[in-house]
């Protein structure tokens, strides 16, 4: 990285290791706070042409809504290179930030950070906060600070303080310089002496840029990274931060010219508050009781996202199946929080109503910190419960589509990674036994119904031998079954079309198998075995088609299942399952990749976990081989992030594409 001095701040200020790593926290705390003004002012935005908008106005807001959607996410890689760099140091790392709104001091004095609503002020202030160091640009109206407070940088103290850098430009630079020095002096492993513990890349969050920090090649890249993304670029590209708002800025203003009614953004409080002191002048209290709810939830549903992201940052080795666990964990509540915060946007700011919508405020009120390993999964999936019970109870006054089953999904899966990591790292911990009754897997069933039950279901029929049962909605088409067995499914009639009579059971069973997307099933009762697992889990790429998967399947919200055809052109409208949809779309995809040469899992079955993030990739955990439609092995793994936007340039891997194209996987 070439980095630069720059007059007006001194890079020499970086003494020592305490001072590197108090200013890098603030930098978390920085790119953390920054992070949640973009997702507050996304969640005002509009959404349909009820809500006062013309059509071409409604295209143009969820275009912009994708834009700042994409830069709160690299908000989140930021943070996590930050944290990286914190972890490569020796260092915890640092989720804090102040609540809002910011005290003068806190961050540099001329730096306002705040919840406000998306308006033309709001999206002029976003460009201020990520313009390029030489930029000349004016803040949006009303975010001039008069606040008196100096940070004054004290060389005379041992301790670290707080100084007035003109931007976060500034900082990142003087951060380089002080990690090239104190190398120099230092020696790289004595001052990277992390051991990689605590850090996370695209492994656990499937975003390009998320990078480990092992030594100072690498510390700088972050760095980079960082700064040309957003903060302080001297040069920016069409998908800079600063560049993406500034476009928005100027779309804005057409629009507003030609109609000066347009309003994008619902009329919600800036910087609401649920807690602190009701009464002051410009109160933003909210007291209407569904707010009030409502917010609580989302607070609570932040809280509880942290926690699993400290736990995961956590500086001590953890089993990697662990860690991944809980990334895909943080990422989900991170998608029930937004679907949280865009309801509270909807609802009245005060009981008496009034001209202002409430929102999130953020408030960080419970006990922080790590957990105690051993036990650390269960306790944040007896929290998942509870908010999962909260959501259940608020669904029957307003409309929350999605959030109780992610909160409960969650839980689940938490429970799992304790069962299955935490209780060999320590001593099994007694929790409540109604803490997680809700969320015990329940017994294992066979995949069709144990005892016929087709008399009125043209889909399943039973002889003595057994019984046979068509999903339709999971069929892809695939004619194996109408192939090898024309007398017992017998296609293009009306009424009753299965007749397993017509066949030997073994030749049935093996027709049942032969089907990719699972949508044949059967129940023996001749005594002959059910379907098991099979030896060794496999995911083949379907040349232009669907991902398809033999394994002991643990799809979020679905039954038991042992086959299935997942979509990845994005387009399905029975997601995660295929439909056949990429057949009319003409979703292009290579089904073979170069052949790897790598190590044979040491174990190569289990349970395979499939948790379908939100408008994201498949988030997947477990023993697998995915292999090209030819058989050569693509990646052994026990974990990957699986395109299903249909977008990703480095198919059949997340890439991050999703978040730049809009993906929303409820379409």
């Amino acid at each position: 990285m070439d980095l630069k001095e720059f007059d007006d701040f001194n890079v020499d200020v970086i003494r020592d290791r305490e001072e590197l790593l108090f200013l890098l926290s603030e930098a978390a705390a920085f790119e953390h706070t920054v992070m949640l003004g973009y997702i507050y002012a996304m969640s005002t935005m509009k959404r349909s042409v009820d809500e006062g908008i013309t059509v071409q106005e409604l295209e143009a807001v969820d275009r912009w809504r994708g834009k700042i959607r994409s830069v709160a996410l690299e908000e989140m890689v930021h943070l996590t290179l930050v944290n990286n760099l914190l972890a490569a140091l020796g260092a915890s790392p640092n989720f804090g930030r102040p609540d809002f709104p910011v005290p003068p001091g806190h961050f540099p004095a001329h730096v306002i950070l705040a919840l406000a609503p998306f308006n033309q002020a709001t999206i002029q202030h976003f460009a201020y906060l990520e313009r390029p160091t030489d930029a000349v640009i004016e803040d949006g109206d009303g975010y001039h600070s008069d606040s008196k407070v100096v940070r004054e940088i004290r060389t005379d103290l041992l301790s670290p303080t707080k100084s007035d850098y003109p931007s976060q430009g500034h900082l990142y630079n003087s951060i380089g310089f002080a990690l090239k020095r104190m190398t120099k002096e230092m020696g790289e492993d004595v001052l990277f002496c992390g051991k990689g513990f605590g850090q996370c890349d695209e492994q656990h969050f499937p975003l390009p840029g998320m990078t480990k920090v092992t030594g100072l090649a690498s510390a700088q890249q972050a760095i980079e990274a960082i700064v040309v993304q957003g903060e302080g670029a001297e040069y920016y590209a069409e998908e800079s931060h600063y560049a993406k708002f500034f476009s928005i800025v100027e779309e804005y203003r057409q629009l507003k010219a030609a109609r000066p009614d347009f309003e994008p953004g619902r009329p919600s409080a800036s910087n609401p508050l649920l807690t602190s002191a009701i009464g002051e002048e410009g109160d933003m209290h909210i007291t209407h009781p569904l707010a009030t709810q409502v917010v609580d939830l989302g607070n609570a549903i932040y809280a509880l996202m942290l926690r699993s992201f400290v736990q995961l940052f956590a500086p001590n080795p953890q089993p990697e199946p662990l860690r991944s666990g809980l990334s895909q964990v943080a990422t989900s509540l991170m998608y029930a929080l937004t679907g949280v915060g865009e309801v509270a946007t909807r609802l009245p700011l005060k009981a008496e109503g009034g001209p202002l919508n409430a929102g999130l405020t953020f408030e960080l009120l419970g006990a922080g910190g790590l957990l105690v390993q051993p036990c650390a999964s269960l306790l944040l999936a007896e929290r998942a419960n509870e908010l999962a019970a909260a959501a259940r109870r608020l669904e029957s006054e307003v409309a929350m589509p999605g959030i109780a089953e992610r909160l409960e999904s969650c839980a689940k899966q938490l429970l799992k990674l304790h069962e299955k990591y935490e209780i060999s790292i320590g001593a099994p911990v007694a929790v409540a036994a109604a803490a997680t009754a809700p969320v015990v897997a329940p017994a294992p069933v066979s995949q069709a119904d144990s005892a016929p039950s087709d008399v009125d279901d043209v889909n399943q029929a039973s002889s003595e031998a057994i019984s046979i049962k068509v999903d339709i909605k999971r069929c892809i088409h695939s004619r194996n079954c109408v192939l090898s067995a024309p007398r017992v499914f017998e296609a293009n009639v009306v009424g009753k079309w299965l007749h397993p009579e017509a066949s030997p059971v073994e030749h049935l069973v093996h027709v049942a198998h032969s089907c990719p997307s699972g949508a044949v099933t059967y129940t023996r009762h001749d005594g002959g075995p059910q379907e098991s697992a099979p030896e060794v889990n496999v995911i083949r790429l379907r040349e232009s088609g669907p991902y398809v998967v033999h394994a002991d399947l643990d799809i979020t919200g679905q039954p038991p299942l042992y086959r299935a055809t997942l979509c990845r052109c994005g387009q399905s409208k029975n997601k995660p399952f295929c439909d056949s949809t990429h057949e009319v779309a003409g979703f292009a995809a290579t089904g073979e990749r170069a052949v790897i040469d790598a190590t044979p899992l040491a174990e190569r079955g289990g349970t395979l976990s499939f948790d379908p993030l939100k408008d994201g990739p498949l988030a997947m955990t477990g023993n697998v081989e995915i292999v090209g439609g030819s058989g050569h092995t693509i990646k052994r793994t026990s974990k990957a992030f699986l395109c299903r936007c249909g977008g990703s340039a480095n198919k059949p891997f997340c890439d991050g594409t999703h978040a730049k194209i809009g993906f929303r996987s409820d379409n």
